[in-house]
Order: structure tokens, then sequence, then C-alpha cells
């Protein structure tokens, strides 16, 4: 994605972040979002003051991060939102209190606090609040098998298709080129919040509220802090920690690495495949979701989209999910399919159909199916089809599709 993002203007960039186009995602993006949305106006296009902005994520190097203590000064910041404008702390400078919240797109303790974190933004901001929302992950370092709660990573276009989805009310920045603002306030964890008085001194550091469960919480401690600020008195209990994924710090690559390497390594198979087989498939007695893709090697859109469905097992597959391939290729092709399978570590229940009829195939995955390549099917444990896709499918609204189902989820 870098490469593609240093070689075209902003505006064009960020409208394809709601483009489905397959070519760009199976080369190029490296982390756990790789999902494109329909094309939709993008928020700089609607805005052609905001300043352009171009992400480009970058190897830290190591630091003793510590968190700021009670009573330290803010420290200065100059980040991108998701509109590509610049913030910077001196914009605040009218509000009696300052909340700066560390928070990610992947996380799902971060999206468990999501709605609590806009309501509370809507209920403070006339008390002379203003929050903030910075992201502080190194999106080289998110690892897909870090994403099974999620249709996103943390990469700056995820960040601007988060922000719409939920309809955010406060400013969403931007930290994961070189994570320079983070290191400086050193959260722990997603969601981690701080709290700064008038003089912007931190008056408050750790978490919203004890009750990670969408609607058992209502962002008590960090009301409370705030509450006590506004009516200029000192907060009763000024630390607490936060609960939540870990910050994935630029420097941290080397976990990253091995876990790669690691799936690379994993053996790929390929067996034959009957019409009853299929049946069993569709049937589905596995108690998971079920991804079924039908390609072939001489496909384009199959090899250009194969990868990415592959990474959707990395994704979920430690979850009740699991992705399964099933190749049109003549049987006697074999060969040539495995070693395609291997080029892309398929290492997934992978299938050849065992008859050279492809009418066959048709009627035994689905008779409705007009017979092109690609074709994509989820299926629910019972054999209830819950999407279903002839040609490329919209990667985005696959994974919002998984993520969404009652057998997976957002949140623990």
């Amino acid at each position: 994605m870098k490469i593609l993002l240093n070689q075209i203007i902003l505006p064009v960039r960020l409208s394809k972040v709601f483009v489905p186009v397959m070519v760009i995602l199976a080369v190029l993006v490296p982390s756990c979002n790789s999902g494109k949305a329909k094309k939709e106006t993008s928020p700089m296009e609607q805005d052609s003051t905001v300043t352009a902005f171009i992400p480009n994520p970058q190897k830290v190097e190591h630091h003793d991060v510590q968190t700021l203590k009670i009573g330290d000064k803010a420290i200065d910041f100059k980040l991108p939102d998701t509109q590509g404008k610049y913030h910077q702390l001196d914009d605040f400078k009218e509000s009696e209190v300052l909340v700066i919240i560390f928070t990610c797109n992947h996380c799902p303790t971060a999206q468990a606090y999501e709605d609590r974190m806009i309501q509370f933004t809507t209920e403070y901001k006339d008390k002379g609040v203003s929050v903030v929302a910075i992201m502080p992950n190194s999106p080289p370092a998110v690892l897909f098998e870090e994403c099974g709660y999620t249709d996103l990573d943390d990469s700056y276009e995820s960040m601007v298709i988060r922000a719409k989805d939920k309809n955010f009310n406060f400013p969403y920045l931007y930290d994961g080129d070189n994570e320079s603002v983070s290191i400086k306030y050193g959260p722990v964890a997603t969601p981690h919040a701080f709290v700064f008085n008038k003089n912007r001194e931190l008056a408050y550091v750790g978490r919203l509220d004890a009750s990670e469960k969408p609607g058992t919480g209502n962002a008590e401690d960090l009301r409370a802090a705030v509450d006590a600020l506004l009516n200029g008195q000192t907060v009763s209990t000024p630390e607490n920690k936060a609960f939540g994924c870990s910050i994935k710090w630029g420097w941290k690559t080397e976990w990253t690495d091995k876990v790669n390497q690691d799936w690379t390594k994993k053996p790929v198979n390929l067996e034959k495949i009957s019409k009853s087989g299929i049946a069993a498939l569709l049937a589905n007695k596995s108690g998971k979701l079920r991804l079924i893709n039908v390609w072939a090697t001489w496909c384009g859109p199959c090899i250009i989209e194969f990868p990415e469905l592959v990474n959707l097992q990395r994704m979920y597959g430690e979850r009740k999910f699991e992705f399964i391939s099933i190749s049109a290729d003549k049987p006697d092709n074999v060969d040539n399919v495995l070693e395609f399978l291997k080029s892309k570590h398929s290492s997934v229940q992978n299938y050849i159909f065992d008859l050279d009829d492809k009418y066959a195939l048709i009627n035994a995955i689905d008779p409705g199916w007009n017979g092109a390549l690609p074709y994509s099917v989820l299926v629910e444990p019972g054999g209830k089809i819950a999407y279903s896709v002839q040609g490329s499918v919209d990667l985005l609204a696959l994974k919002k599709k998984i993520v969404e189902n009652p057998l997976i989820g957002r949140y623990y």
C-alpha cells in the first residue's frame, strides 16, 4: 500500500479506501485489513481545504516507554485525523478539561468502549471538555492472528473506515508512522485514558470503567475524574490500571516475523472431493462458520483474491471459523493446483473436484450459481447460507459478515 500511496494524490487514495480493487490488496497490503468497501465520497473530496496526508509506517528504534505521572504536563503533538486535518495541543487551549484516549481499530476491548466514548463526548462537549482519540499502534506490527475480533487493521486507511462506520464525534488521530507522540505519553493498552486539567496537568490516567462488556458500564471512572475537575475538586482516584490489547510498538518485529514465518512452514495438502463430499461441506456439521471458495488456476480474479481468503483463516481460524477451498481445475491437474496452493501457503482444507464436469460442480455447489469464477459462500452450522458471491468478493463486506456473525462477534 505504501508503494501505491506514494505515487498518487491523496484524494484518489482516500476514495480508494472504499473501492474493491483486489489486485492492490493481494500484492501490497501486509497487515490484517485488506478489505475495500464500495466507492463513496471521501472526507477529502468533501472538504478541499483539508491537508493532504500520506501515511508512511516505519520501523521504530526501541524506547523505554514510561507512562506519564500525575501532575505531568501534557506533551504537544501534531497528528492527522481521518480527514487529513492536523490537530495539535494548542487547538484545545480553551477547554477546561482535555481527555486523550489511546485506542485503535483491531482490539476487541477498544471496540467495546467506542460507544461509551461517543456518548461521553456528546454529554460533555458543552461543559468545556474536549475529547481526542489517538491510534498508537504501528500498523505493520499488527498480526493477522491479532485481528480475530475485527474487520479492520490499524492502518490509517482503516481508521478512515472505522471513524465513518461509527460516526466518531471526536478527532481520531493517527500516530502509526513512528509513534512519536504515543511513546511520550506511554499508554500500555487500548483504550487508555489521560485526563488533563485547565493547566494541562495530568489529573487522571487509566481505564474508562471496569466493565468491558458493552452495555454494562458508562465510563464511570472517566466521568468521576472529569466531574471533579469541572467542580474545582481533586480527583479522588487519580490512577487506575488500563485493560486491553497491548500497544504494538514499531520495534517489536521479531515476534511478527516469527509468526509469519511459522505460517509459511505449515503443510499444504490437496484432496479430491465428490458431489456427495461437497453436499456434506454445505450441510456444515462442524459447529463453525465455514467459508467455501471455488476457484481455478486459470482464473485471474481467483488467484488474485485467493491469498486474502487464506488470510481470513489466519484472522479468524482460532475462533469458530474455517476456510475451505475447492479447485475447479481438471482432476488430472492436481500437481499444478498443489503448486499454486503451496505458493500461497494455503494450509487449510483444500479440495479439487473429482469430475471433469463443470456443470456437475455447479449443481453440487449451488444450482443458482451462474458458473462464473470465483464463487464464495459463507455457511453457518446446519447449512444456512449467511453470504454468497458470484465473482470476486468485497473483502471488507465479507469480513464484516464474519465478525458480526453471532458465532464470532467483536467482543469477548
